[in-house]
């Protein structure tokens, strides 16, 4: 039976990570808790408005109310990585090489392998960014669809157009694919050898929360009561077909997805606090954690894909140890 070792923490959960093989969790006043023999805490910001681990998973990136990008430590140590005074950094994503990008309005800033600070405008706000699996290229979500950068070199960037506001950003793992979440209840794709169009639609509620599955094979997604669960399991990926329901629930939105770091496994958090794990190949479901005080708003497995960090927005956080 798998078991909880509970943490209740004041505050709305950003994100969780592992680092070094010990749990953390970002929480929107700027502290990054962890446990490490003991519970311990690191002030990154004053207000913290993202957070994701860097592509060794030696660090947790952080971008602040407070204008400032840090890099956390597994240790708690905070280096202040920029400093942009005072404008919130409302988005992060790690790149290859350390590299780092982060969002203020309508710039996007790369911190450059080789030490480079590089400044992106765009017509509009910047909502999402997401590095390429492979080079140095970065996706950034904009009103009216998507922009492709290489900001290592000059150039002028790729457009990609579909109408509407984007607000999150994933490349599929082998870099044939961009999906972006919309304003609308909706994900819209790109198929980026020929640029043809994915429309993923239906939803009840916003996209939230995208996790894809290890060999990306499958797109995981949150904003309906049950999770959706689109193949890439062909050179066109979800182009007329129908996606897979795990988890579902009749009155119990997803509000957070997280593939298993090997397996087609989904841990599923709903809005009541409960997660479950489901099987992409039968359906299978187990129970992980009954529901609990507020919405989970972020999960991450372990490294060996045995415990599970989970956050809500209520502070109502803890590890899950899937095999008891």
């Amino acid at each position: 039976m798998p078991t909880v070792a509970p943490l209740d923490l004041d505050g709305h959960c950003i994100a969780t990570a592992w680092l070094g093989g010990v749990p953390h969790f970002a929480l929107a006043d700027g502290v990054v808790h962890r446990l490490d023999n003991g519970h311990r805490q690191a002030q990154a910001h004053d207000g913290l408005a993202c957070a994701v681990p860097s592509l060794d998973g030696r660090a947790l990136l952080t971008g602040g109310e407070d204008g400032r990008v840090c890099a956390v430590a597994a240790d708690g140590a905070v280096r202040e990585l920029a400093d942009i005074g005072r404008k919130w950094v409302t988005s992060v994503a790690a790149g290859p090489r350390d590299a780092v990008a982060f969002a203020s309005g309508r710039i996007a800033y790369v911190l450059l392998p080789d030490g480079r600070t590089k400044e992106l405008a765009h017509p509009r706000s910047v909502e999402g960014l997401a590095f390429a699996p492979k080079g140095l290229r970065l996706g950034v979500a904009r009103y009216n669809g998507a922009t492709l950068h290489f900001p290592a070199a000059e150039g002028k960037p790729a457009e990609l157009e579909w109408a509407g506001a984007h607000t999150g950003i994933t490349f599929s793992p082998d870099g044939n694919f961009l999906v972006t979440a919309m304003q609308e209840n909706a994900l819209h794709g790109w198929k980026l050898s020929d640029g043809k169009h994915m429309r993923m639609a239906g939803y009840p509620a916003k996209v939230k929360s995208l996790s894809w599955s290890a060999k990306g094979r499958w797109l995981a997604s949150s904003g309906a009561p049950a999770a959706i669960v689109w193949p890439f399991l062909t050179r066109d990926g979800p182009i007329g077909k129908a996606p897979a329901e795990l988890g579902t629930r009749g009155d119990t939105m997803v509000t957070c997805v997280c593939f298993h770091p090997a397996e087609e496994i989904l841990a599923i958090g709903y809005a009541d606090g409960m997660v479950l794990a489901a099987r992409v190949a039968d359906s299978k479901e187990v129970l992980l954690r009954r529901p609990g005080k507020g919405a989970i708003t972020a999960m991450a497995w372990d490294g060996e894909g045995r415990r599970i960090a989970f956050g809500a927005e209520t502070g109502d956080c803890g590890v899950i140890d899937v095999a008891g």
